[in-house]
């Protein structure tokens, strides 16, 4: 590799760097008008404490789900509100396709362009679930309340109509609100979404932004919700690090339920005292409810809502950013770091490639060689789309299943195992050195699998710029590979590993954030079964592991380039492993009948 061109290409990534830093903004929050807010704290918590102890276990799609639906709907009768019933079933890994309910009541404005503030009102079935959610659907009914009809507000006009969302199938990857933002009539006229969800912990209050795709919320609604929540607090809610806020950009995921709206660009954001991962439920009654929280966080919501209300629209602005400290970074500034980040590894890999060809190095086996790798990984990824539309695999909406109590599917993943090592039975055949390997065919072997990251990279790009967090330490790392296959074998396996940083980034995410550990890769994997994570991504993942195959058996010693056609056996893979299985048979019963024979 020519280690003077890498590293003067590196230059270039200055001008977006450049372009990056000029990006950088400070958003404006919207101000409310100088009104007390009329939400009663003690109210909303003796609601929380009813729903909880009436209603303690709220599993979607179950008789006692049915009954809290109900207990909801009395509650905002009185106030001069039309209660509107909106059912739809959905499928949820483990339970099959149920019955689920959401609730909705409106305040008409002078527009029909409408705010929503929803809450769901189910939970998971293991605790009294006070906090998550009776807490928030508590704040929902008070706020409700303060823009009643029949109530103290009745002459009160509103430039915007008001929307009071209690979604089902929350704990289920926000079914609820997945459902109204995709098939309500009221869609269309939303133009902002506040949830509450698990608002009454004693933990710091805090801001989820994340979307099911790689956008995020109006930084306009975001900076008015910090503004309004640091007033009522006395400190700024609390925000995912700009890694976190990174890694997911590049993996799109929530199980809250600002999520498919921020994925349709409507500006949603989720308010939480709740970790990411959520408790367990036990203990979650209504003597852990911190109704001084409660109360903040609900004049706060009160506070954005008539901010909102003054008729002043949302100012766009990106479609993702990244926040730091008090400021943001656009998106379309970090992309174009990225994508210049990408750059010095491709011109070395070109570099590289004409080196090969100056010298006359045969690179066309290097590159059957991945596609025989490229082929067998295809085929574990067909087994794996196989055994999700068989059912072998749990199935459901394509929304993020429960974090609690996931575990590998033991018989399938046997299964899984069992298939792909018959499949590599038949590819090892084209895989495997039958003769001493030549230094120009490693080389030749680095410089196939670096142009077929390459590919695969710009690939990336094509998709989802910012998943290139995830590959570029391969990218760069591994490009030296070629330079250290002559060093010691610690020096070459710690190259080889530390390419593994950004797919280890994702999974160690996952492992922690969400507390899923050992779990967590199969996780992953079941976002995709679901249909909930993109499959073009999955696609691509399948092609990188089979370049860092490849180079993997270089490190190792094991590469062989593809064998042309007098080193090859008369048969081919699949008709010498059906060969080699027949013949163990028969060498099997040949052996019991002759111990037989002499028993």
């Amino acid at each position: 590799m020519n280690g003077r061109l890498y590293r003067g290409t590196w230059l270039l990534v200055g001008l977006p760097l450049l372009v990056l830093a000029f990006s950088v903004a400070r958003p404006a929050a919207l101000q409310p008008p100088n009104l007390p807010p009329a939400f009663d704290k003690t109210a909303a918590g003796a609601l929380a404490a009813q729903l909880a102890i009436g209603f303690p276990s709220r599993i979607p799609g179950t008789p006692a789900a049915a009954a809290a639906a109900r207990w909801f709907g009395r509650e905002l009768t009185p106030y001069g509100y039309a209660v509107e019933r909106e059912p739809f079933t959905a499928a949820v890994p483990g339970r099959g396709r149920i019955s689920l309910l959401n609730l909705m009541v409106e305040k008409r404005g002078l527009s029909h362009k409408t705010i929503v503030v929803l809450a769901h009102r189910d939970d998971a079935g293991v605790g009294p679930g006070a906090n998550d959610n009776a807490s928030g659907t508590a704040a929902l009914l008070e706020l409700a309340r303060a823009y009643a009809p029949a109530g103290g507000a009745a002459q009160l006009t509103l430039p915007y109509s008001l929307l009071f969302l209690s979604t089902d199938g929350g704990v289920y990857g926000g079914l609820g609100a997945a459902e109204f933002a995709a098939r309500a009539p009221q869609r269309q006229d939303v133009i902002a979404v506040i949830d509450l969800d698990a608002i009454a912990g004693h933990g710091r209050p805090r801001l989820v932004l994340t979307g099911d795709t790689p956008r995020t919320p109006a930084v306009g609604l975001v900076e008015t919700v910090r503004a309004q929540l640091a007033a009522e607090t006395g400190s700024d809610p609390g925000r995912a690090s700009a890694l976190r806020q990174l890694v997911d950009l590049g993996f799109p995921f929530s199980p809250y339920e600002q999520a498919p709206f921020v994925a349709r660009g409507v500006p949603a954001v989720t308010i939480t005292t709740a970790p990411d991962r959520p408790p367990s439920g036990i203990g979650d009654g209504p003597g852990a409810l911190d109704v001084a929280r409660l109360g903040q966080i609900g004049r706060a919501t009160q506070n954005v809502v008539d901010a909102l209300e003054q008729g002043i629209a949302l100012s766009p602005g990106p479609s993702s950013y990244v926040y730091l400290g008090s400021r943001i970074i656009r998106g379309w500034a970090i992309e174009i770091v990225l994508v210049a980040m990408l750059l010095p590894f491709l011109v070395a890999a070109v570099d590289l490639f004409a080196r090969c060809r100056r010298r006359h190095i045969r690179i066309a086996p290097a590159f059957r060689s991945y596609r025989t790798r490229l082929a067998f990984w295809a085929w574990c990824g067909a087994l794996f789309a196989l055994f999700a539309a068989a059912g072998a695999l749990p199935g459901g909406a394509p929304r993020p299943p429960l974090l609690t109590n996931v575990h590998w599917p033991q018989a399938a993943t046997f299964g899984l195992l069992v298939l792909a090592a018959l499949g590599w039975l038949v590819a090892r055949d084209r895989l495997t050195p039958r003769r001493a390997i030549l230094p120009e065919e490693i080389l030749a072997g680095h410089a196939g699998a670096l142009i077929a990251l390459a590919v695969v990279a710009l690939l990336v790009v094509a998709t989802n710029p910012f998943a290139l967090v995830f590959i570029l330490p391969s990218l760069h790392v591994w490009l030296w590979l070629p330079q250290v296959r002559g060093r010691a074998l610690a020096l070459r396996a710690a190259v080889l590993v530390l390419g593994f940083a950004g797919p280890a980034l994702l999974v160690f995410s996952f492992a922690t954030r969400y507390g899923l550990g050992l779990d967590a890769p199969w996780y992953i994997a079941w976002l995709y079964a679901l249909r909930y994570a993109p499959a073009p991504g999955f696609l691509v993942a399948l092609a990188w592991t089979a370049g860092a195959g490849q180079l993997v058996a270089l490190s190792a010693g094991r590469y062989a380039p593809y064998p042309a056609a007098a080193e090859r056996p008369p048969r081919g893979p699949i008709r010498e492993t059906v060969r080699r299985v027949v013949l163990a048979r028969r060498r099997h019963a040949s052996e019991t009948a002759r111990r037989a024979l002499h028993g």
